[in-house]
Parts: structure tokens; C-alpha cells; sequence
């Protein structure tokens, strides 16, 4: 599905080095020439705006790094001489620290967006569990930066959940012991979880490279899901078209970064952070970031601790197995009623359950948590029996067509082509004039 580029060298230069390395010519068919379908509207940005968060948090990340000391005894000191003393510090930490949030609340409507149009579904399979692997590297990287801060609810959060990998039998206890590097959270889990830090961003790079690669074999998905019949009716190149609405959607969420990075920069974060690292005294209350809310309390609600890990985990993990999972025909929630009611039945309960991970592991939240964690495994349980059931509504054939429905218009019949008429045998009185 990428573009045919037309792309035609203009000095020596260029051509010299489009006959060793073709970059610009791929570069104008993958961006410039690519097709992309007429109808998509501005939830499709959210995969430029998640490649402007990956390189934004990769250069602030570096920049932090060059100031940052990954010590026991002084990571907490580097950081608030890094908000202090070096040049433009605070708002590299802020822009980083808030840039997280930004990232994950981005991933989260992206792949919310995906779930309510189908785009997991046949052919897009690979493509969807790409995006799953860089979500799961993404909770990786955000749960390793956060220890970095080494305040205490940073701390105390990196014990609470390494310890959890001690629930795994047999081998749960070397595990853990090998997470920390000793026999409790110190200095050499800092210094990994440090060197995992600076290291797992690159790897999310390479693995939205091979994202974005499977997307433009099989095509963007549409929000009527509807594969694109003829590329001059269904498509648009996508510069200027999708350039010029992914720069605004861009630029929107830029002025929402940018509002939490100079209003409210701590909105996010836990004022305990502010406080340095003490083993010796547990905060009342450990809270994770906003992020990990949803699955810590998948992780609360059950009793067992093994039982919660494993339920955390397939929580995650289930989302890979979506495209398998849904046997519908029909991509898109706007023509699959019974679908569109359970997916905004299934952002309630996801949302609620990110409440009730933010609150004390108490009643009523506890039982709430229970009965929320049911009916998140709930949604994808009743997913492949829902196509017996659901009477979907019809489906334009092409995207010009649902285009042209939006706008009221009627796609015009095509012109039958006109046959010559049979040619006759010639007369006797013809053929005595001739």
C-alpha cells in the first residue's frame, strides 16, 4: 500500500545518492505519495502525535542524562540540583516527567481508537501486536524512569511491584533477587533500572519503525472499515492532506502539554516524590503513576497474590489476541450496534477501575475493583460469541461511497461504455454503386 513514488533527483548530488541508497525517494513514498483514505478524521492523528512524544521524551531523556547521578546516595540530590542549578533543568524534568503522561494518555486513545474501528482485524493482525509490544515496552520504560526520581512513593513503588515477580513458583525468589541486584531495592537496582531507562526508548523506536512499516504494507484502516477499492477515488496522497490535519492535531495537543508542563506541573505526580528515599518508613498509601492505575487494581482486587500477577499480566496480555478473539465481518463499531454499546461499556469500566487503583486498597473500592476486573475480561469473553447475536447495519461498499453519504450526495452511476453496433453486409445496390 505505499505510495509509487515520483519522486525525481534535481542536482548531481541527489542522484548520486539516490543510485547508492534510495532514501528520499522511500521517504517521499512512505510520507508524500502514500494513499491515505479520504475519510479519516482527527483520532487518526494520534499516531503523529505519539511520534512527536517519542522524540520529544528521547530528547529530553538524553538531555536529563547528562546531569542525572544513578547512586543511591545521590539521585535525589542530582535531580533537585538538575530544577536548580543547570541552565533550563526544570523544564526538561518537567517536560520529560509530564511528557510521560502525554505519551501514555496519547497510546491509550490510540488504541481506544483502534478497538472502536477495528483496525486489529484481518489484515492488520501484525500491526496490532506490534502496537501491544510497544505499549507493554512503553510501561517498562515509564515504571523504570519514575524509580530514577528516587523519592519515596518512587521507591516504595519499585519494591511493591519487583516484588511481585517473587509470587512466580519455583524460580519467583532468584528472580526477584536478580531484578534488585541483592536482597532489597539499592543502589545496583537503581543502576539498571537507570541503564534500562536510557536503553528501552531506542528499542521502542526500532519497534514503531516496524509499526509503521506493517501499516503502509497493508494500508491504513478507515473509520468505516472498508478496504480501499480504487486509489484514486478512496485516497488522498497524504502530503498535504493528512500532513496539514496531523500538524493541527499536533499542535493542539502541544498547547495541552505545554499547559501541564508551566500550570500545573506536579498535577501528576505524588507530592511523597518530593520527599528522599527512606527504607525505613513505608508511605501510608503506595499510588503508581496514572498509567498503571487500571491493571494495579486488577492486581489489588484479587487476594492470591500469584492469582492477581497473572491476572495483571493476561489484563495486557489479552489485548494481543483481539484479532482472533473478534470474529465479526464488519470493522467498524459505527455499523455493529451491540459492539459500540459494549466498547463504551468497556471504557467505563477501564476508567473505573483507574479510580479505584488511586484509591486505599479499602471498601467499598476493593469490592468495586472485583467486580470491574470481571467485566474488563468480561468484554473480550463475550467477544466471539457477539457476532450470533448482533445484527450489524450495512456497509458502503467503497470509501467514496461513505464519503459521499456523509456529504449528502449520491455517487453518480457509472457510464456503461457504449458498444459499436454490429457491422452489416453490405447490400446489392452498395455494392454496384461502390
Amino acid at each position: 500500500m505505499h505510495g509509487l513514488s515520483t519522486f525525481e533527483p534535481k542536482n548531481g548530488f541527489v542522484k548520486w545518492l539516490e543510485a547508492r541508497l534510495p532514501i528520499l525517494s522511500f521517504a517521499h513514498g512512505s510520507f508524500v505519495a502514500y494513499p491515505t483514505p479520504k475519510n479519516l478524521n482527527y483520532w487518526w492523528t494520534f499516531g503523529a502525535i505519539l511520534s512527536f512524544m517519542l522524540i520529544a521524551q528521547i530528547i529530553t531523556g538524553v538531555v536529563l542524562t547528562m546531569h542525572y547521578t544513578p547512586e543511591a546516595t545521590l539521585a535525589f540530590s542530582s535531580v533537585e540540583k538538575i530544577m536548580r542549578d543547570v541552565n533550563w533543568g526544570w523544564l526538561f524534568r518537567y517536560a520529560h516527567a509530564n511528557g510521560a503522561s502525554m505519551f501514555f494518555l496519547a497510546v491509550y486513545i490510540h488504541m481506544f481508537r483502534g478497538l472502536y474501528y477495528g483496525s486489529y482485524k484481518n489484515p492488520r493482525e501484525v500491526l496490532w501486536i506490534l502496537g501491544v509490544i510497544i505499549f507493554l515496552l512503553m510501561m517498562a520504560t515509564g515504571f523504570m524512569g519514575y524509580v530514577l526520581v528516587w523519592g519515596q512513593m518512587s521507591f516504595w513503588g519499585a519494591t511493591v511491584i519487583t516484588n511481585l515477580f517473587s509470587a512466580i513458583p519455583i524460580f519467583g525468589n532468584e528472580i526477584t533477587t536478580w531484578l534488585w541486584g541483592g536482597y532489597s531495592v539499592d543502589n545496583p537496582t537503581l543502576n539498571r533500572f537507570f541503564a534500562l531507562h536510557y536503553l528501552l526508548p531506542f528499542v521502542i523506536f526500532a519497534v514503531v519503525g516496524l509499526h509503521v512499516w506493517a501499516l503502509h504494507v497493508t494500508g491504513q484502516n478507515n473509520p468505516d472499515g472498508v478496504e480501499i477499492k480504487d486509489v484514486e477515488k478512496d485516497c488522498v496522497p497524504f502530503t498535504p492532506h493528512a500532513t496539514m490535519k496531523d500538524g493541527l492535531g499536533v499542535v493542539v495537543f502541544l498547547l495541552l502539554y505545554c499547559w501541564f508542563i508551566f500550570y500545573v506541573p506536579n498535577y501528576l505526580g505524588d507530592a511523597d516524590n518530593y520527599i528522599p528515599a527512606n527504607p525505613l518508613k513505608t508511605p501510608p498509601h503506595i499510588v503508581p503513576e496514572w498509567y498503571f492505575l487500571p491493571f494495579y487494581a486488577i492486581l489489588r482486587a484479587i487476594p492470591d497474590k500469584l492469582a492477581g500477577v497473572i491476572a495483571m499480566f493476561a489484563a495486557i496480555a489479552v489485548l494481543a489476541f483481539l484479532p482472533w478473539l473478534d470474529k465479526s465481518p464488519v470493522r467498524s463499531a459505527k455499523y455493529r450496534p451491540m459492539y459500540k454499546a459494549l466498547f463504551w461499556a468497556f471504557v467505563v469500566v477501564s476508567i473505573g477501575l483507574g479510580y479505584c487503583g488511586a484509591m486505599p486498597a479499602a471498601e467499598p473500592y476493593v469490592t468495586v475493583s472485583r467486580v470491574l476486573s470481571l467485566l474488563y475480561f468480561g468484554f473480550f469473553a463475550i467477544l466471539p460469541f457477539l457476532p450470533r447475536w448482533e445484527k450489524t447495519l450495512p456497509v458502503p461498499a467503497t470509501i467514496a461511497e461513505a464519503v459521499l453519504a456523509k456529504s449528502g450526495k449520491v455517487e453518480p452511476p457509472k457510464p456503461e461504455p457504449v458498444k459499436a453496433a454490429p457491422a452489416k453486409a453490405p447490400t446489392k445496390s452498395t455494392r454496384l454503386w461502390k
